[in-house]
């Protein structure tokens, strides 16, 4: 799908750093991590649900 390599990686992480501050990235990517599994959780009940 994106063809994203380390140097493009480097890059995204050093951007959020300059614009979050390290204080509030761990909890930006907590937030981020309880989103994605709410999600993978809607979609495993959404699927349930239809069968």
């Amino acid at each position: 799908m994106f063809n994203i390599g380390w140097p493009e990686l480097i890059l995204i992480l050093f951007v959020c750093l300059l614009v979050f501050g390290a204080g509030r990235l761990p909890e930006i990517a907590r937030q981020l991590g309880k989103a994605i599994q709410e999600f993978k959780k809607a979609m495993k009940d959404d699927g349930k649900s239809e069968g």
